[in-house]
């Protein structure tokens, strides 16, 4: 049975406050909770809708109403855990770092956390005003990606100011991505889809990077950032 305490505790992770209050986020689903547990994520709460004996804390059962309940999703799928949140590590020194630029999507920020897990780009810096890593919306579509890319959220032109490394952004306009030299330790600057780079963080850029229209293009404006994300990293590990 649910307590009203953990009912509670539970529904208040849906406001970044909270989660901010308890360091605790929730995951919802079978597969995602025990691909953050296999990564070495910390559990402290699982509410099950049937028995379950292989899990590294004991589950609480409850029914299918109750999960509801405290579910944000439209379809609870049988299994919910809280997690705390894990002790950030330090940017590196070298290699390709993401850098996003007012990402608020929630959808977005997970696709491209799965992008950064699958090419290897295991740290990503967010202007402060990107959507909260723990937004359950986030954590759904990060696949359980949250738990091998680390985020920091960080005033952007400034890092971007102070760092050694080579920046590239991410324009409509510049040099075709597949006639750049794309080194080994850069970082890559992705905007939002709506606004793209904010005049202050362009400013220090310095390489201005784009995915070149096939000829026969009808024209579409722009592309969804996951998607140019993805499409870069591509160009970028393609060797």
């Amino acid at each position: 049975m649910i307590s009203n305490s953990e009912i509670k505790l539970i529904t208040s992770l849906q406001q970044k406050k909270y989660r901010a209050l308890h360091e605790s986020f929730v995951a919802e689903g079978e597969k995602l909770i025990r691909d953050l547990w296999l990564s070495g994520m910390i559990a402290t709460h699982l509410f099950t809708t049937s028995e379950v004996s292989d899990t590294p804390i004991d589950p609480v059962v409850i029914n299918e109403r109750a999960l509801h309940k405290i579910s944000s999703l439209k379809n609870a799928n049988g299994w919910l855990a809280v997690f705390r949140m894990p002790e950030p590590k330090p940017i590196p020194v070298s290699g390709l770092i993401l850098a996003l630029d007012g990402v608020r999507d929630p959808g977005n920020l997970g696709t491209i956390l799965r992008l950064c897990d699958w090419y290897g780009v295991g740290h990503v810096v967010c202007s402060c005003d990107t959507v909260d890593l723990y937004n359950p919306k986030v954590v759904q579509a990060s696949m359980g990606s949250i738990a091998r890319v680390q985020l920091h959220y960080q005033d952007l032109p400034q890092l971007l100011a102070d760092d050694h490394r080579p920046v590239f952004g991410a324009f409509l306009e510049g040099t075709p991505i597949q006639k750049t030299q794309l080194p080994s330790d850069a970082i890559l600057v992705m905007g939002s889809e709506a606004h793209g780079l904010r005049s202050e963080v362009s400013q220090v850029i310095e390489q201005a990077i784009t995915i070149a229209r096939n000829s026969e293009s009808s024209g579409a404006e722009s592309l969804n950032v996951a998607m140019a994300t993805g499409i870069i990293l591509h160009e970028w590990f393609r060797g």
